[in-house]
């Protein structure tokens, strides 16, 4: 899932220019591809191919999970794969224009997938205790849950590829599959769009080992005034200093990270200082003990670092937010994604319509031409029953054979309903913008109302309609990639099938390292086990806000545990922001997570404008493209910071090597050395260095 309402202007004018040049007809009975269909030679679903865009879909599979979990947020995986592909096939010996776009189709799987399972399934362990939901957060069920839901969503895109791609080519854009063709066309014609890519990884890498490894960096710095603060008690400013989040930012643009770090600032240096002023810290604590962040009263620790014998905290403001903030964010978040909803309602009904008319069409024989050959009808609908048997058939998966049966058939029937939704929102407007989040509250709500009906409300069923919702959602964003796929295969003159088939490799080389990594980031350290930490997910370092998001749902609907009155306080945020004219969704997203999070999003997005306008103020042309230099530094900002913590995060896991890592951590030395302060100043410093050098690259004349 990509940040909702994030679609960039810069994807927008690309996808117009492209399908408004002269060489290109946007009437479909005089479309001609870039290479004709009926041109056999032309090398396209090569072993080389399979095996580059299978290992670019692990890598990004494997970064999207970091990021999604760390920040709430993903960035789109097709056009820097393609960037990718084009430089290294060129350094094996050379690719055809087929050949590179069968890469990022499989590569680009792996973002698209993780996004859905990211958001979705780590809800599981923020169920209610008695739900039994963590038992059910294990490899294989992530495994097995992602594999489908990415199945499904290409599955069910079948069907639809000639209504909604091939019909509709002049009237549904597909925004960044145009551009994806635009780009490997510009690769076909040769450049040097990689570099720029490459060295975004490469300083980014260094730059995340000099701060995690290292720690000449400080991650976090932070100014907080004290709770006896007479004025602005506990009030928080910080900023986890990461290359990832300022590429997010730059990629999102000022006016996404603007609204992102808005709820940020509301929520820290707002609400928290106002109930900092006002709420006793044993009623902050009461709350922690209800919500299960700390033991009782009379136990220290906790969020926030809760000492029975002052009965005060360490971090009054971490207390506070876990205990009230986060709810009110959720509430916020959920409202949100409905109001997304109910937006694109007429959309949503008029794409249920085209889909029982593309079903159809879909059974009508096979094409004749190469560029038409899609997988037959028969094995779409034959895998769609497979899959229904199959969630009845596995053990591991909650609820019995007769409940896993009707998962099965409720996961068909939305994931046919969302699929088609997903696909023809994205056409329009772009993935960045697919609100798949609303859906899935949709879906959740919808499920969660039908085990209402057959009497299906306790605790134990709480994972059932997660599974639900977590397929569905995967699915959905899924279909949304896949969409923008075919919409860059049917430009370039691909053959469907071949893409279709190298989806599902990318489902299922996705599936496997999504779950891999998802464990693996979850996995506390020793020290951090003999505090009483089980799960590394949902505590401050990934607090994958979505899940909870999930998770909050489930519970109010079926075991009626909600604070309502807090939810409502952030209903009524949401409310108050679209009135305002600003879309409440990312608002939200924003007072849910941590400002240290928002605030270099908002730094990355500040570079973005300051650039821009720079370049209008000269008079220059400005670079709009996602092939700018700005957007492919970025990009590597992103991979290169989030792969760095992934690399990190599997050598920790292991206490030897954990140990041996420490030795060279120089964090102590410079904590005497130039003190707390001075440490701080120093990652600010190099924040600053990394902010300079994305600015300087941003102003490059484009390459594209």
């Amino acid at each position: 899932m990509k940040p909702e309402a994030a679609k960039s202007e810069a994807v927008r004018s690309v996808a117009v220019a492209a399908a408004s040049a002269p060489n290109e007809v946007t009437k479909t009975a005089e479309f001609q591809p870039y290479i004709p269909a009926e041109r056999s030679d032309v090398a396209e679903f090569t072993p080389k191919a399979i095996g580059i865009g299978v290992l670019f879909g692990v890598i990004f599979g494997a970064a999207t999970v970091y990021l999604a979990l760390k920040a709430g947020l993903t960035v789109s995986a097709s056009i820097p794969i393609a960037v990718l592909a084009i430089s290294l096939l060129k350094k094996l010996g050379g690719s055809t224009i087929l050949e590179n776009n069968v890469v990022q189709t499989i590569g680009s799987a792996g973002e698209s997938i993780a996004a859905g399972v990211v958001f979705t399934l780590p809800g599981f362990l923020f169920l209610s205790t008695d739900s039994q939901g963590s038992s059910f957060f294990e490899y294989w069920t992530i495994f097995t849950l992602a594999l489908l839901g990415g199945v499904l969503g290409t599955l069910m895109m079948v069907p639809l590829r000639r209504s909604l791609i091939v019909k509709e080519h002049g009237n549904l854009p597909y925004p960044e599959g145009t551009a994806c063709a635009s780009v490997l066309i510009a690769g076909e014609k040769g450049g040097d769009l990689a570099k720029i890519a490459f060295q975004g990884v490469g300083f980014a890498f260094v730059y995340a080992l000099l701060q995690k490894i290292v720690k000449l960096i400080a991650e976090t710095p932070a100014l907080v005034t004290q709770q006896t603060n007479k004025y602005f008690p506990s009030a928080t400013l910080n900023g986890d200093i990461t290359p990832e989040y300022l590429g997010v930012g730059y990629i999102v643009g000022p006016k996404i990270a603007g609204v992102l770090v808005a709820g940020g600032v509301l929520a820290w240096l707002g609400i928290i200082p106002l109930l900092a002023s006002v709420v006793p810290p044993d009623t902050i604590a009461e709350q922690l003990v209800k919500l299960g962040y700390l033991t009782s009263l009379t136990t220290a620790g906790g969020p926030g670092g809760w000492d029975p014998a002052t009965h005060g905290f360490a971090n009054t403001a971490s207390a506070i937010y876990r205990a009230y903030v986060r709810q009110i964010g959720a509430g916020a978040v959920a409202a949100g994604g409905f109001i997304t909803l109910l937006k694109t309602l007429p959309t949503i009904v008029a794409a249920f319509k085209e889909s029982i008319a593309s079903f159809k069409e879909g059974a009508a024989g096979a094409a004749q031409k190469r560029t038409e050959r899609d997988l037959p009808i028969t094995f779409v609908l034959f895998g769609s029953v497979g899959l229904i048997l199959t969630m009845a058939a596995l053990p591991f998966l909650p609820g019995s054979v007769f409940g896993r049966l009707l998962l099965g058939i409720l996961i068909v029937v939305f994931g046919f309903f969302f699929v088609t939704v997903a696909s023809r929102i994205v056409g329009i407007i772009g993935s960045s913008s697919n609100p798949i989040s609303g859906m899935t509250i949709a879906t959740l709500m919808a499920t969660c109302l039908i085990f209402i009906g057959i009497g299906w409300t306790g605790d134990m069923y709480q994972p059932m309609a997660l599974c639900v919702g977590g397929m569905v959602c995967i699915a959905a964003a899924n279909a949304g990639a896949t969409s923008q796929d075919l919409k860059t295969g049917y430009l370039v003159g691909a053959t469907p099938r071949a893409q279709q088939i190298g989806l599902m490799i990318g489902a299922v080389a996705a599936a496997i390292v999504i779950g891999l990594t998802m464990k693996l980031l979850d996995t506390p350290t020793e020290a951090l086990r003999a505090q009483g930490v089980q799960h590394m997910i949902g505590t401050d370092a990934f607090p994958a806000p979505q899940g909870t998001l999930m998770a909050t749902l489930i519970k109010g609907l079926l075991s009626f545990n909600l604070d309502w009155q807090f939810v409502l306080v952030g209903v009524a945020l949401s409310v108050t922001m679209e009135l305002c004219g600003v879309k409440s969704l990312s608002f939200a997203v924003g007072a849910y997570l941590p400002l240290s999070t928002t605030a270099p999003i908002f730094v990355g997005g500040a570079i973005k404008g300051l650039s821009d306008y720079m370049a209008k103020r000269k008079g220059e042309h400005v670079e709009e493209s996602e092939l700018g230099p700005g957007n492919l530094f970025s990009t590597g900002l992103v991979a290169g910071g989030a792969l760095a913590g992934v690399v990190v995060a599997i050598l920790s896991v292991n206490e030897g090597v954990n140990a041996a890592i420490s030795k060279l951590s120089v964090e102590k030395a410079l904590h005497h050395s130039v003190g707390a302060g001075g440490y701080d100043l120093i990652g600010v410093t190099a924040f600053a260095f990394m902010c300079f050098v994305l600015y300087r690259i941003s102003r490059r004349p484009s390459q594209a």
